[in-house]
């Protein structure tokens, strides 16, 4: 059985946030879509649930919180190569994005930028070199 992993979020308009996500890279599995929820596909194992408040209200009793104004959760999404990194973030702010909320990161063997959707999620995209992790030489 391959497992996936689904990231659901509480979003306030549904078209802007489809849209800021199909930026990011995600591509819409209707199979899983409606009026009140998009899911948007990163891989063959990773899945955004993009739920109206209203839909998102039935899985829990909790209040929806303000990630506009508290940290809620820490997500990243990794690129092949360092310039991806400025590629998906430009296309992520094209598509109603706001750039750079936290610091860029560039450690030489890791570089990573955020971007924040229109809900006020922030989603760091980064590149690491995989030789650095196994004590290979880097890549170029």
């Amino acid at each position: 059985m391959t497992r996936m992993i689904f990231v659901n979020l509480p979003v306030r308009d549904l078209a802007a946030s489809q849209a800021f996500y199909e930026g990011l890279g995600g591509t819409l599995n209707p199979m899983f879509s409606d009026a009140e929820a998009k899911c948007l596909l990163f891989s063959e194992a990773i899945g955004v649930m993009l739920l109206t408040h209203e839909r998102y209200g039935q899985f829990t009793s909790r209040p929806i919180g303000d990630a506009k104004a508290q940290s809620q959760a820490l997500l990243a999404l990794s690129v092949e190569t360092r310039d991806g990194v400025d590629a998906v973030l430009g296309a992520a702010v094209a598509a109603g994005g706001r750039a750079d909320p936290n610091p860029i990161q560039d450690l030489g063997f890791m570089y990573s930028r955020s971007v924040e959707d229109p809900d006020g999620n922030v989603w760091e995209i980064l590149w690491m070199d995989p030789a650095a992790a196994t004590g290979g030489p880097p890549d170029a």
